[in-house]
């Protein structure tokens, strides 16, 4: 009976957990499939899975063509010993998932094929090096499959749905686009064509359909303009009409309108996936309650034992008084169980960042008491607790900016770097007199770590600089001053400190977590476009020193460059040798600025199908890609701008104010912050077990700013769903469509 208790709360366990942090993974319930899933989610697993999938892409880097060459028996070594951790991550995951659902699931079918592939490709490959035949290594190409489809990497598979749901309807306005570009395409045909108009390079203008074509696309990019226009405006000024008409109609008009329907679609399938993600939440939470829950009168309920250890067991570095915290929240009229309506916010409770705070002395005024208590202490310290205080100092750092700006080498201005270090440094005293030390330099306090640091370093570099100086011909003025830029970066807090310079910080601080999907999303079309680039245009460019006597020096060593913009911008670098300079190649394509350029070799007849390798490029990054980011950043600005205005409150924190166990964020000022934060390890616990909080302890909940997008909207959606609701099931929810209605099912307690 125990054993089977046991394995109840290592079940419900896991699906807080899967609650918790969004996993939608379903797996066995057996106590052996259990503890294997925890393995499976286990940091250490997910960190070395993320390690060999980085591994296994960066070999380009060591394969031929390679930036730092290695002998093929490594390179090879590495590959099959990343393979085989892939085959044992996907050997574990269909330990820990029914049979049906793994083999029905396309992730794990697309990471057996590349497997395969790879090796079949590798095999070959050393084969055929034997007898030295060349070959191509074509498997390279599905590596990036192993970062996109491994459960971990769930957030880039949404950005790929997200593509993949939007391309219907980019493809319509993409035709129409394509439509309107030909017929301009035409039509300047037919105006400039028979005109004998030339280049600046002494080449035919407007001649070819094709050449038109591109170039207009170019112009599209605004990468040629007004470049492509000067010969016909110069022929006649009427010209320019043309080039208006075609600016405002493909520029302006269908880059705008791709960007809408980007939008629009990124927008409709966010909410269906954030739809999903609460409702199985709920389903989630409601499983673990049916574990756990045991008959009082007329409910189901959690006893406060079971529910106590369930957290602990969910969230082992959860401190005593933090779960106390969350009991009495859960618990608020302590009834000594939980109810289902409670229990459901368990996982939104784990997920709320609590400050345990507590009043503190300062050491002196243990000390030395009399004197630190005195009238001059006191209004010394009140001095440095007044946002003057502040102000004056912001003061100080702005005309600080100013003089490292100037003449380094004025003695008045070297004097007053000395100036500005003692200021700095009396800063920095008066603050660690004003507020008590330990929670000065807390872990937290990320701002008075950076301000102390960077004084500290200046102060050594300043008087390490003076020294030398007076000793020898040494000046390590630049180090100095990159401390003194450093310690400029200080200003981010006054721009923190204006509400609407607050929502475009707190925009940017939201989007970091999805800025690494964006990067994933980008490193695996970089790594495909990368790869067939070195298989296409490997040789085709190269680089000579300045003054190399090479043959075909001055062409990039391809004499088809001879007198072009390529060579004569001296872009010889920008080549696709290896892996490296493919994916520097690709960034400056991504720029758009100048990309005509970088493919102007294209104008030799040997490598026009180039052109439509970088049309592709430009197509997938930056019409699509690109601008998914955009619509993310819109979307997170709208929902930044209408957090301010609504200062909207999930019940949870409502709850903790009405317990009169908070605080709220703007009730503290930041210097009584700093004198009562302390660890989270302080008990609510004593001897005689749970007691309310003492006169010296609150909590504190984090600050709202520090929130992910992804997190906001489910909390919005999430306050659309009953407390009672259960949601529809497993199968109905990742079946859910954008366009499906929220589908209504009755509660446990009426189904019953």
């Amino acid at each position: 009976m125990a054993e089977a208790a046991s394995q109840d709360l290592l079940l419900a366990a896991a699906f807080v957990s899967d609650a918790q942090y969004n996993r939608n993974i379903p797996f066995k319930t057996s106590p052996e499939a259990v503890r294997l899933y925890y393995l499976y989610n286990h940091w250490i697993m997910r960190t070395a899975t993320y390690f060999f999938i980085f591994l296994n892409l960066s070999l380009a880097l060591f394969e031929e063509p390679a930036v730092y060459p290695l002998p093929f028996l490594v390179t090879s070594v590495v590959e099959v010993l990343c393979l085989l951790v892939f085959f044992g991550r996907l050997t574990h995951f269909a330990k820990v998932t029914p049979r049906n659902v793994f083999w029905k699931d396309t992730k794990n079918i697309c990471i057996m094929v590349a497997i395969l592939l790879s090796l079949t490709d590798l095999a070959i490959y050393g084969i055929l090096r034997i007898y030295n035949v060349r070959s191509i290594r074509w498997s390279r190409i599905v590596r990036p499959i192993f970062l996109i489809n491994f459960a971990e990497s769930r957030q880039i598979r949404r950005a790929f749905r997200s593509i993949r749901n939007t391309l219907p309807e980019i493809t319509y306005v993409f035709l129409l686009f394509m439509f309107s570009l030909l017929m301009f395409s035409l039509m300047a045909l037919k105006l400039f064509g028979e005109r004998n108009l030339q280049t600046a390079e002494g080449l035919p203008y407007f001649r070819n359909y094709l050449e038109i074509v591109f170039d207009l696309y170019v112009l599209v990019t605004t990468a040629n303009s007004p470049d492509v226009m000067m010969p016909a405006f110069d022929f006649s000024s009427w010209y320019a009409l043309f080039f208006i008409a075609f600016v405002i109609v493909n520029t302006y008009i269908f880059m705008s309108l791709f960007l809408a329907v980007v939008y629009n679609n990124y927008k409709k399938h966010l909410k269906n996936e954030i739809r999903k993600l609460a409702y199985m939440k709920r389903r989630k939470m409601i499983e673990a309650f049916n574990l756990l829950k045991e008959e009082e009168g007329a409910q189901f309920v959690v006893r406060e034992a079971r529910w106590k250890q369930l957290v602990k067991l969910v969230a082992p570095d959860t401190s005593n008084s933090h779960r106390e915290l969350l009991l009495h929240i859960s618990d608020d009229e302590q009834k000594g169980f939980i109810d289902k309506k409670s229990f459901v916010q368990l996982a939104d409770l784990l997920n709320i960042q609590v400050i345990t705070l507590k009043i503190r002395s300062h050491p002196l005024g243990q000390w030395v008491p009399r004197m630190y208590q005195s009238a001059v202490s006191r209004f010394l310290r009140s001095m440095v607790r007044h946002r003057g205080f502040v102000w004056t100092y912001d003061v100080i750092i702005l005309i600080n900016a100013i003089f490292i700006a100037l003449d380094e080498e004025t003695p008045y201005i070297s004097y007053a770097e000395w100036v500005f270090l003692a200021l700095y440094i009396i800063e920095i005293l008066l603050k660690v007199y004003t507020y008590e030390p330990r929670a000065f330099f807390g872990k937290n306090q990320f701002w008075n770590w950076f301000d102390t640091l960077i004084i500290f370093a200046a102060l050594t570099a300043t008087i390490l600089n003076t020294t030398l100086k007076s000793t020898t011909k040494y000046n390590s003025q630049q180090i100095l001053d990159i401390v003194f830029i450093l310690r400029v970066l200080r200003l981010i807090r006054i721009v923190d400190s204006i509400q609407r310079f607050r929502v475009i910080m707190n925009t940017l601080i939201n989007i970091v977590p999805t800025m690494l999907t964006f990067g994933g999303l980008t490193l695996v079309v970089y790594c495909v476009f990368a790869i067939i680039g070195m298989e296409l245009f490997h040789g085709k460019i190269q680089y000579f020193p300045a003054n190399s006597n090479a043959p075909h020096a001055l062409e990039c060593g391809n004499p088809a460059l001879k007198d072009s913009l390529f060579a004569r911008g001296k872009y010889c670098k920008n080549n696709f040798n290896n892996f490296a300079s493919s994916f520097i190649v690709l960034m400056e394509l991504t720029v758009v600025n100048q990309w005509h350029d970088i493919l102007c070799g294209g104008r030799s007849k040997q490598i026009q199908p180039a052109k439509l390798y970088f049309i592709a490029f430009h197509i997938v990054m930056v019409i699509i890609i690109v601008n998914i980011f955009v619509s993310f950043i819109l979307e997170a600005f709208f929902v930044e701008y209408s957090l301010e205005k609504s200062e909207v409150e999930t019940a949870i924190e409502q709850k903790i104010q009405e317990l009169g166990m908070g605080v709220q964020e703007d009730e503290l000022q930041d210097e009584q912050l700093l004198e009562n934060m302390e660890s989270s390890e302080h008990d609510l616990e004593g001897d005689g077990g749970a007691k309310p909080p003492s006169k010296g302890l609150v909590f504190k909940i984090a600050s709202k700013r520090y929130r992910t997008v992804d997190a906001l909207l489910q909390r919005m959606f999430e306050a659309e769903i009953p407390l009672e609701d259960e949601g529809p099931s497993f199968e109905e929810i990742l079946n859910l469509s954008p366009t499906a209605p929220v589908p209504s099912h009755p509660t446990s307690e009426s189904a019953a």
